[in-house]
């Protein structure tokens, strides 16, 4: 492994409540919501205007199985998450391919397995977070990073947040931290549709909480929940102006994007797509669902970029406020099914092709990380 230096946050975290965190088996100390280090960043905040890709992806790292996650370390290193596996592999700023550790409890099948991952520095300490499905639930976990002569190892992993339901699909799994600090995560309804409108269950929503996994000070319910009437959030990030986004998967007509409100209900499974219902959030943008699939989102600037799994192309998405300024625009295809996105802070993104399902697939090990690089839009 190579030195890395200080790390920064990237890709989230997620959790909701009644469910506390267990205690530390090293005591690590509390670890307080501090705002998030901004190199590199989910969206870098003196970074405005639209963004398109300007070039051709460059394939950084291949052999990879099941991955699901990025999340960027410093020196142009990244993590990923190997749902199966339960490996976070690190890919070096030339290439090469190690491993980080391995996340212990992990139980995948179907969808579940290790999903989203975060990074946060808090002073001298720095944490990894995981989400991931356990034998009977889905959680989120972290483990301090530690460095060495090697490069970073893996400390003990404790649980922040546990409790989320678990299904063979619908989980949810995508955490990262916003620009107030705390942890968001998403959950999946875990094919109980009805619990997405129930604030009182962590199915179907998003969640807020603070690094240690308690409820955020301020949440619409007094709990864990911070939006609700979700199928299945897997994208979240923020654009430059601070408005918080989500992909969504629909169910049979229409994937969606929208723009996440404190205690906004978003409809599932009474309304999918717009519907015009005052009830209910509408979504910013609409896809069938042949066309996205949608996974991982990443912003930069006011331009929200959304990978697509089973429409196997990146989406660019100029919004404004609340609203979308045009049509999605596609600005990448070719690789497949796509899983994630990630602003690399630099003009760029990290972008995870997610083609093997990692159990006897004959192209297993053939996913691949690109870094595909931006320019603004005159």
């Amino acid at each position: 492994m190579w030195a890395v230096g200080v790390i920064a946050l990237i890709l989230g975290l997620a959790g909701c409540a009644q469910t506390p965190a267990s205690a530390p088996t090293s005591d690590p100390g509390t670890v307080e919501p501090v705002a998030p280090r901004t190199e590199p960043s989910s969206s870098p905040r003196d970074v405005t205007g639209h963004w398109r890709v300007a070039d051709g992806a460059v394939t950084v790292a291949s052999g990879l199985s099941a991955p699901w996650a990025v999340a960027a370390l410093p020196d142009g290193a990244v993590a990923v998450s190997e749902r199966d596996s339960g490996v976070i592999r690190v890919v070096s700023p030339d290439g090469q391919v190690g491993e980080l550790g391995r996340i212990e409890g992990v139980v995948s099948g179907g969808e579940s397995g290790l999903h989203g991952l975060a990074v946060l520095v808090d002073g001298e300490r720095h944490w990894l977070y995981a989400y991931h499905g356990a034998a009977d639930d889905n959680r989120v976990v972290r483990a301090p990073l530690t460095p060495s002569a090697e490069g970073w190892r893996l400390g003990p992993v404790e649980t922040v947040f546990a409790g989320i339901p678990r299904a063979n699909t619908h989980n949810g799994g995508r955490i990262a931290f916003g620009p107030d600090g705390l942890l968001y995560v998403t959950t999946g309804d875990a094919q109980n549709v009805q619990a997405a409108q129930d604030p009182a269950q962590l199915g179907g929503k998003i969640l807020r909480l603070t690094a240690d996994g308690e409820p955020a000070a301020g949440n619409p319910f007094g709990t864990a929940v911070y939006s609700l009437g979700h199928r299945n959030v897997q994208g979240i990030t923020w654009t430059a102006d601070g408005a918080m986004w989500a992909s969504e998967f629909g169910q049979n007509t229409w994937d969606e994007l929208n723009r996440i409100e404190a205690g906004g209900n978003y409809g599932w499974p009474e309304a999918e797509g717009r519907t015009g219902d005052e009830r209910f959030l509408d979504p910013v943008a609409v896809w069938a669902t042949a066309e996205a699939s949608p996974s991982g989102i990443a912003a930069v600037g006011e331009t929200v970029f959304m990978t697509g799994l089973r429409g196997e192309r990146l989406w660019a998405i100029d919004v404004s406020g609340a609203d979308a300024e045009g049509e999605p625009i596609v600005v990448l295809d070719g690789y497949g099914r796509l899983r994630d996105a990630v602003a690399t802070g630099d003009g760029g993104l990290w972008v995870l092709t997610n083609n093997t399902d990692g159990r006897g697939d004959p192209r297993e090990g053939d996913d691949v990380l690109l870094r595909v690089p931006l320019g603004p839009v005159d």
